[in-house]
């Protein structure tokens, strides 16, 4: 299939900020559009609002006086759903509500030709279901943009069980004409983005529920450490814990309450309490005026050990073993003994975490003086680290790994010991969602990394990452994290366990 040709025409239900933002999208890349919206005086209103953020580009100097007028002149208002009959694509951009979604597409399509695909932009509702009272339903397309639409590079082009692959294929290609990066879905609860992003957030949720850490430190552990662009408390204070709250509830209840979508108690308290985020002034944090921002911990400076004794071969030990070199520690290398790659400090062994707890991983092992640390997307990089001790450690193991980060010129945040600590624990259910929505055929491999980095800025895709740290190692924190909690939450794909079988 081909994409939409610039000159076939464009009509866009909904003139909000979705509709009038894939409206600006469809006319940048040269078509006509057909803008129409069931208020009074909106369709009118968008395009003046979008003009006026047209022309401080222009003052910015970041788009052209004519390339302006030509998006507006290409933007036309519709009087009646009748004027939609010279479309080739429709897009309904309008509330997330089934019966009026429904209502909407019947009446487009006593007017659209029989060769108009329709794409319905839903965040969450099913295409099949949509579809259903259709008299062609093999028309219809989950055309999910993301906001801001003309931003946003990620479209996902979603399925229903009766969405015919050539009207979902123009969806795509056009997507694609249109420079953005579209993702083929089929349809299932929260498609692509909004399903294997639900363990960004639970895994904060649960970490504060039990005391591991506070708000600030998560979130300057994910982004100094895991490489986020966010943290996930302050990504739910943006995104309004009641929207972000809802998702996760519609998600849990279309997988029939299984525990891995489980919403978070703490979540519902604050929705309970008016705590919404930003747009209510106050959710994890406060946003009065005025307000100061809270400090993630952060250890004091400490005292370097003798020596720093790397046992193996990586590619995390040499990013580290430079860095401690540069930071003045006496480096030395050797090969792994029995206890695999350790680093060893004074008597001290720092390990990265494998989902056990230091405690019950001292424990399982006989080595007392045992400090974990947390995944980094990228060691030569990362500005802080998160390590946490084992209860048998005597009082200087803390010391002495909190040295050794502080030598490799990161921040040091000790949080309780916690299975899995922060990056990790989330990047083990991340992936472990993305191979899941695989082996369902929600998505391709390939699709569900770009979906998550050009849909919520991942600094890597779930497969990528997955692979960057090793499978096996995915698998055994995830398998570590169900015997500590009991809960099948933390059950492994079977796509993972068949990877890792073929891959060891």
């Amino acid at each position: 299939m081909a994409a939409l040709a610039r000159d076939r025409v464009v009509g866009v239900v909904g003139a909000g900020t979705m509709g009038i933002g894939i409206a600006q999208v469809a006319a940048t890349a040269g078509h006509r559009v057909k803008l129409i919206d069931a208020r009074a005086g909106a369709v009118d209103a968008a395009i003046a609002a979008l003009g006026k953020s047209l022309d401080g580009l222009v003052t910015k100097g970041k788009m052209t006086q004519d390339k302006r007028d030509g998006i507006l002149a290409r933007l036309e208002p519709a009087d009646a759903y009748v004027d939609f009959e010279v479309c080739d694509l429709g897009v309904e951009a309008i509330v997330e509500d089934m019966g009026i979604k429904r209502a909407l597409l019947a009446e487009l399509e006593t007017v659209v030709g029989d060769s108009c695909v329709i794409g319905t932009n839903t965040s969450s509702l099913s295409i099949s279901a949509m579809a259903k009272e259709m008299r062609a339903p093999g028309r219809l397309v989950g055309f999910h943009f993301f906001n801001p639409a003309p931003v946003m590079q990620l479209v996902e082009i979603v399925s229903g069980l009766a969405t015919d692959p050539a009207a979902a294929q123009i969806a795509f290609d056009t997507a694609a004409a249109w420079g953005k990066a579209p993702v083929h879905a089929t349809s299932t609860p929260g498609f692509v983005v909004n399903r294997c992003a639900r363990p960004f957030y639970a895994e904060a949720l649960r970490l504060i529920v039990e005391r591991a850490a506070d708000p600030a430190t998560i979130d300057a552990v994910m982004r100094e450490c895991g490489g986020f662009r966010m943290g996930p408390c302050e990504l739910m204070d943006l995104i309004g814990h009641d929207v972000n709250f809802a998702v996760t509830n519609a998600v849990y209840d279309a997988y029939f309450k299984d525990p891995r979508y489980a919403p978070s108690a703490l979540q519902a308290e604050m929705v309970a309490a008016g705590r919404l985020g930003r747009k209510s002034g106050r959710g994890f944090y406060d946003y009065a005026k005025g307000a100061k921002s809270p400090e993630p911990a952060t250890e004091p400076a400490a005292t370097l050990p003798k020596q720093a004794v790397f046992e193996g071969e990586s590619d995390m030990f040499d990013a580290l073993a430079e860095r401690a070199k540069a930071g003045g520690l006496s480096v030395h290398r050797r090969p792994a003994g029995d206890r695999g790659t350790t680093i060893l400090l004074d008597g001290v062994a720092l390990r990265p975490t494998d989902g056990r707890t230091a405690t019950q991983r001292a424990h399982d092992t006989g080595e007392r003086e045992l400090v974990l640390h947390d995944v980094a997307l990228d060691y030569a990089a990362a500005a802080r680290m998160a390590s946490a001790v084992a209860d048998q450690a005597r009082g200087e193991a803390a010391s002495l790994a909190t040295a050794f980060f502080q030598a490799c010129g990161m921040k040091v945040s000790l949080i309780d010991d916690a299975p899995g600590l922060i990056v990790a624990r989330t990047l083990a259910m991340l992936v472990n969602e993305a191979l899941d929505a695989v082996q369902q055929g929600v998505v391709s491999a390939e699709g569900v990394d770009v979906a998550m980095t050009k849909g919520v800025n991942y600094p890597k895709g779930p497969f990528a990452w997955g692979r960057a740290v090793g499978l096996p190692n995915i698998r055994a924190i995830l398998d570590n994290l169900a015997r500590h909690y009991g809960e099948d939450r933390y059950r492994a794909s079977s796509r993972l366990r068949r990877l890792v079988a073929r891959e060891t």
